[in-house]
């Protein structure tokens, strides 16, 4: 790198900071969640705006390359980050309640997706038709748990009963979801690597799992295993994070999965304080990098040509990813029990896409299996839909109501109710 790409690397680092921490404060201040704003900073500097001038200006092809490295940095520990924030006891008490809505709130929008798929084909034509098709089931499938925790603190329902079993469902579709998506990467870039490599995933999760998570938990509660993370705990959890993140991406997939088993695996029996600090030193990481994420993506984000076809496309997937998301969650939350306004309420966290969808489209462009007209969309879809999802919610449950409580309910209660 010679002076002048420095000059402007750090230029652009600070602009896309100020940038994304003024958008995602404006956001807040109308009752949206800062990623609003923070994606749309990133389609903002993308060349939507004046015809592409001011990112050809600000971001020359010499420094992209630097912006992409430091973004998949960025992602490969925000992965960690939501693999380590899904916590095994949310579904204590909450099995099947949680299990019968993630089926309805994952199998309709998929269903409906895969429909969709066939329709964008006639203009979107790739070679890999069936990954295509299953990948924008999947795309409408998603729900950003990181998101939809955010959202529930800031309201302070985060330890309500339709805050636990929202927690719990979106935990159990996050998995659904990333391992989906594990299977449709591995099958379009086997024909790169070999299935051999694809294969070694089976041995590499038994790894994880006989292995680094026992090495894990010794090194994790080491005295009585409640003290804060230590520089040198952190460093070793880091490292893992990003040797898991190197395995997978070897194997044909993408690192963003191997960062996400290790932050899976990290065990429960560490304690509060401990897996606290982990997760606020990921995020001060993050916070710094994500936000090159989303200029990253939204530099591929190009809606200067945006007409009647593109708009027809917008409509559908809109209407796919909310008619699919919100009814299948809710039909399904209903016949598990749940009363009327819950039921929507919980439709309507379960809708938020966020950044986990931007990290699902990138593996999709990056994969081949998205143009760059239809990837811009598809990230207008997930702006829209996370945009919706406080207005909706405070329509929609502005004031909590008592839950007729069943006997798995009550355990439900108990579990998320702080003792007195």
């Amino acid at each position: 790198m010679n002076s002048h790409q420095v000059a402007l690397l750090l230029f652009d680092l600070a602009l896309i900071l100020v940038l994304a921490q003024g958008l995602g404060y404006l956001a807040t201040r109308i009752g949206q969640p800062p990623v609003v704003g923070e994606i749309l900073a990133g389609v903002l500097l993308g060349p939507t705006l004046l015809d592409g001038a001011v990112s050809d200006a600000l971001f020359p092809t010499d420094v992209r390359p630097l912006l992409s490295a430091m973004a998949d940095v960025g992602v490969t520990l925000f992965m960690f980050g939501v693999g380590l924030e899904i916590e095994r006891q949310a579904l204590r008490g909450r099995g099947r309640m949680a299990a019968a809505v993630s089926v309805g709130s994952t199998a309709v929008p998929f269903v409906l997706g895969t429909g969709l798929g066939f329709f964008l084909l006639r203009d979107h034509p790739t070679e890999q038709k069936a990954a295509f098709i299953v990948f924008i089931g999947l795309a409408v499938s998603v729900t950003a748990f990181p998101v939809l925790a955010r959202i529930l603190s800031d309201r302070g329902l985060a330890k309500s009963t339709l805050g636990g079993i929202a927690l719990a469902t979106a935990a159990l579709v996050d998995i659904v979801a990333w391992t989906a998506l594990a299977g449709v990467q591995a099958a379009v870039g086997s024909g790169h690597g070999g299935m051999w490599r694809v294969a070694l995933m089976i041995p590499f999760v038994l790894l994880l799992v006989l292995l680094v998570r026992p090495w894990l938990r010794r090194l994790m509660t080491r005295g009585d295993g409640r003290g804060p993370a230590t520089p040198w705990l952190l460093a070793q959890v880091l490292i893992g994070a990003l040797l898991c993140g190197a395995a997978t991406e070897f194997m044909g997939m993408h690192y963003i999965f191997g960062a996400f088993l290790f932050g899976l695996i990290v065990p429960a029996e560490c304690g509060d304080r401990l897996r606290g600090d982990l997760m606020q030193h990921t995020r001060n990481v993050t916070s710094v990098l994500l936000p090159v994420y989303f200029v990253v993506a939204g530099l591929k984000v190009d809606l200067r040509q945006f007409g009647w076809a593109e708009t027809t496309e917008l409509a559908a997937v809109l209407l796919v990813a909310v008619a699919g998301k919100f009814g299948g969650t809710y039909l399904a939350a209903r016949t598990a029990g749940l009363p009327g306004r819950p039921a929507t309420a919980l439709a309507a966290l379960m809708n938020t896409r966020g950044l986990t969808e931007l990290v699902i489209l990138g593996v999709g462009l990056q994969a081949g299996l998205l143009d760059g007209d239809l990837y811009s969309l598809l990230v207008v879809m997930a702006l829209v839909t996370t945009a919706m999802t406080g207005p909706l919610l405070t329509r929609t449950y502005a004031k909590p109501v008592v839950v007729p409580e069943t006997e798995e309910r009550r355990e439900t209660h108990r579990s998320v109710t702080p003792s007195a």
